[in-house]
């Protein structure tokens, strides 16, 4: 990167910090409280109010307009504090907290002390602290030692060491191991998010092979259904939707899903995810133009930019600067969110109030999107498409039109004919001058025509109104004859290579000139300020060398500004991405993580429980080859991810939030596994990978539900913003308004009346009971999950095995003794009340509702 001067706000962490009192310091106490209240205008932009810089300590006792703000040893007499004690500062009601004012209070008396000499002079904007470069999230990831544990027996993995390093301090230690059954469940619906059947249990239960359970992962790592289950967690954090959003009209993206299939592959082969972060941030940098007759490399490298296509988009429809600037916030937020774990977009109208995050450093970002997000000569998303037409696709179509032309041609001359005769026997029907005058009306263009033939024309409309549209109320034969000739015409055009397209990100040719990104006074973009360089966040930079990045790569035909990015990002120097992606991936393990807000690592955010266990994973992932699979082993390879969900009474009086991990977290399964483990035990999953989504309707309800009666799996279903379908809705499937960093997992009474009222649940209740009632014998019972076929083996449609069949199916178990006397007494008094009510099939009908109780419990909603 080129070399250039260290921005104003890093010149202050070259000073050396003093010895000082434990009293409050400016740096590391005040200024926080400042940041959040103040500096917005008293030192963040270049005019401060009242002429009152809260920047430093110096300009404070120098003061404003009113004279000085603060004398160091008397908080009384500081007229800063008289104004916040009183509530006049900050304006508008948003008073200081009470501890606030007291530690303000605190550090006039104590003096006003700093922890370092100040600067003679600092830049504009509010410089970055060495306290703030200390923040746990900025500093540089570095390798914690592993510590010593008193239960190291119990210590398969270095991850167990960190846990139980924190556990033991508080005479805690890990739950019992979960037995296999439950296990396996575990891992199916976490690594594929579908059940196991009861023959894969059956076979794991009988394994003795001191490798089964890493047997079992590498078998589900290797399933094509890895990917679907774990590529739709990443298409929550991008924001992955099959519509624009920005309006009501809410308008389709036909080609969007090819985004979706290549995060799916990409993650199924376990594309490194150093490499996965580049090619989405510019793949389109590194594919060799002209963008034609690519090979799979590159169509690939060009699909994944639509990560950067996700955010909603009206400017299809309104085109103006408003829309335009509202893509690019959106899709910086994405970036910011996804991948550096901070709310960048909160410093686009002023520095960040609470984190070290400049207004400049948010225009930096913009700068090294804006060669792509042109706001001036802005591109719609249809211009935006890419064609896979190759050339041969291309000559073939053009013979095919060829072809066509040649029946074009004939029929043309037919319907000329049929026109000619139609108008003839009209024309007949009128004596002459009048026929000749109709006939010059008809043939002259009509907007050429006179007054006087216009008038002819409307007087008879048997003439006037004449065209090929209505030549069957004319002449029936001879309009069948003209559809028969559009048929053929159609059936050689049908023979045409499809033209598919890809939805991405691009930057124009070298003949175009760069945009130059200009910072926005007040974020407003009617207000451009001076001129902004690319750049990263400075507080993400590297205390000797500030990041930069050159405006234009001379070896690249683009500007290569996203490329540096991307390789900044996944240097391993960077302090933010690795650990953002290791907190995140542990969530979805565990249904919780470290820093419990995965999208926010700043003051906004939650501080993390487990600050050297992120560290420790961060590296390890990365000097693994950032491979996400190698990731899973070892996580699914430690005890704490082998330990009963059941808490002990310790861990229940020292750990009721399971924040050590003393058991393993039960949590509920997302709305998709829900739904595809319905289909799944009910035997009619549809299994088809990749290609375009099942399209979404409202039912006469209102709900919205998947159009026809494909059940394909819940990534494969469309993603309409302004129609989220109900069931997945119901369980918190998020809707995307930009993009989703953690879901919600909520417990309300409409999720059991959905369970309860679907016609999806109650549909495939009755399917879940068609395929226990018909299932095999057990000599019968080998093969896949949806291998049932064969006649029942009982003299009843309900029986003990039946239930007992169904159990399984549900929960990858057998049930216990009482469990299956409770489910047989439950069937049978239903059996006995459908009955009275005379019920078409009361056997058939308490065996779905029988099945229906099974999905609707617990132990089939939640992970355990």
């Amino acid at each position: 990167m080129p070399s250039q001067p260290l921005p104003a706000i890093l010149i202050v962490l070259s000073i050396p910090a003093l010895a000082v009192a434990d009293g409050p310091l400016f740096e590391r106490d005040i200024r926080p409280v400042f940041r959040e209240h103040c500096l917005d205008c008293h030192g963040a932009q270049e005019t401060v109010e009242a002429n009152l810089d809260l920047r430093l300590v110096r300009s404070m006792r120098k003061g404003g307009d009113s004279g000085p703000a603060v004398v160091a040893g008397n908080a009384d007499g500081s007229l800063l504090f008289q104004r916040v004690r009183d509530g006049e500062m900050p304006p508008n009601g948003h008073r200081l907290s009470d501890e606030q004012i007291t530690l303000l209070s605190r550090w006039l008396d104590n003096g006003a002390e700093t922890a370092r000499p100040e600067p003679a002079s600092i830049g504009p904007g509010i410089p970055l602290t060495e306290e703030e470069r200390q923040y746990w999230a900025y500093r540089p990831i570095v390798r914690p030692p592993v510590p010593g544990v008193v239960d190291s027996e119990r210590v398969r993995t270095p991850i167990d060491a960190f846990l139980l390093a924190r556990m033991e301090p508080a005479n805690l230690a890990f739950a019992p191991e979960a037995d296999k059954a439950t296990l396996l469940r575990r891992a199916y619906l976490d690594l594929i998010g579908l059940p196991p059947s009861p023959e894969q249990v059956e076979q794991f239960l009988s394994d003795g092979d001191d490798d089964a359970w890493e047997s079992i992962i590498d078998r589900l790592l290797a399933s094509p259904q890895y990917g679907e289950r774990w590529g739709r967690h990443w298409l929550d954090v991008a924001g992955y939707a099959d519509s624009e959003g920005a309006s009501n009209d809410d308008p389709v993206r036909p080609w969007a899903y090819k985004y979706r299939d290549w995060v799916i592959r990409a993650i199924d082969n376990d594309m490194p995810f150093d490499q996965f972060i580049t090619w989405q941030l510019a793949g389109d940098e590194l594919a060799e133009r002209p963008y034609k007759n690519m090979s799979p490399r590159q169509i690939d490298q060009l699909t994944a930019t639509g990560f950067l296509r996700m955010a909603a988009d009206g400017t299809a429809s309104k085109n103006d600067e408003e829309a335009r600037n509202q893509v690019v916030t959106d899709t910086l937020k994405i970036i910011g969110s996804s991948l550096l774990g901070a709310s960048v977009h909160c410093a686009q109208c002023h520095d960040h109030r609470y984190d070290p995050i400049s207004q400049l450093d948010y225009f930096r970002l913009r700068a090294i999107f804006e060669p792509a997000f042109d706001c001036v000569n802005w591109l719609p998303p249809t211009a935006r498409r890419v064609s896979l037409y190759r050339d041969e696709d291309i000559a073939k179509s053009q013979a095919i039109e060829e072809e066509a032309q040649v029946k074009v041609q004939e029929r043309n001359a037919k319907q000329e004919e049929y026109m000619g005769a139609a108008l003839q026997k009209e024309l007949d029907k009128f004596a002459t001058p009048l026929r000749e005058q109709l006939a010059q009306a008809y043939a002259t263009a009509s907007d050429q025509r006179t007054d006087e033939q216009n008038r002819l024309l409307e007087e008879h409309p048997n003439i006037g109104k004449l065209h090929p549209g209505v030549l069957y109320q004319y002449n029936q034969e001879a309009a069948d004859k003209l559809k028969k000739l559009d048929e053929e015409i159609a059936a050689i055009r049908s023979k045409k290579p499809a033209e598919e397209f890809l939805r991405v990100l691009t930057e124009p040719g070298e003949a175009t000139a760069l945009p130059v990104t200009k910072l926005f006074y007040r974020g407003d973009f009617r207000q451009p300020r001076q001129a902004v360089r690319p750049g990263g966040i400075a507080v993400a930079s590297p205390t000797e060398s500030f990041f930069s990045i050159a405006d234009n790569d001379p070896s690249l035909a683009t500007s290569g500004r996203r490329l540096a990015f991307a390789r900044w990002l996944t240097s391993g120097r960077h302090p933010i991405l690795a650990r953002v992606l290791v907190n995140r991936i542990w969530l979805h393990h565990f249904g919780r993580t470290f820093v419990s807000t995965p999208d926010e690592f700043g003051k906004l955010g939650t501080s993390p429980t487990h600050p050297e266990l992120i560290d420790w994973l961060a590296d390890e992932f990365m000097a693994n080859g950032w491979s996400l699979k190698r990731l899973h082993r070892l996580i699914m390879s430690s005890t704490v991810y082998r330990q009963s969900s059941l808490a002990s009474e310790r861990a229940q009086a020292s750990d009721a939030a399971n924040e050590l991990y003393s058991h393993f977290p039960t949590h509920r399964l997302d709305a998709e596994i829900i739904r595809d483990s319905i289909l799944c035990v009910s035997g009619r999953l549809d299994d088809t990978m990749y290609g375009p989504p099942v399209a979404v309707t409202a039912d006469d309800t209102g709900q919205i539900v998947i159009e026809g009666d494909r059940q394909r799996r819940s990534v494969y279903l469309q993603v309409r913003r302004t129609q989220p379908i109900a069931l997945l809705q119901s369980f918190d499937a998020p809707v995307m308004e930009t993009n989703c960093g953690k879901r919600e997992c909520s417990t309300v009474a409409t999720q059991s009346l959905m369970l309860m009222n679907s016609q999806f649940v109650m549909q495939f209740s009755r399917a879940f009971a068609d395929r226990v009632a018909a299932r095999p014998a057990p000599s019968e019972a080998a093969g896949g999950r949806n291998s049932d076929s064969g006649t029942p083996t009982h003299t009843t449609l309900v029986d003990d095995t039946v239930m007992s069949y169904a159990w399984q199916l549900a929960y990858a178990r057998q049930p216990t003794e009482a469990e299956l006397a409770r489910s047989r007494n439950f069937v049978q008094q239903h059996l006995r009340l459908l009955q009275a009510k005379q019920v078409e099939s009361p056997e058939q009908q308490a065996l779905s509702d029988y099945c229906q109780s099974l999905i609707m419990s617990n132990e089939f909603l939640y992970m355990h």
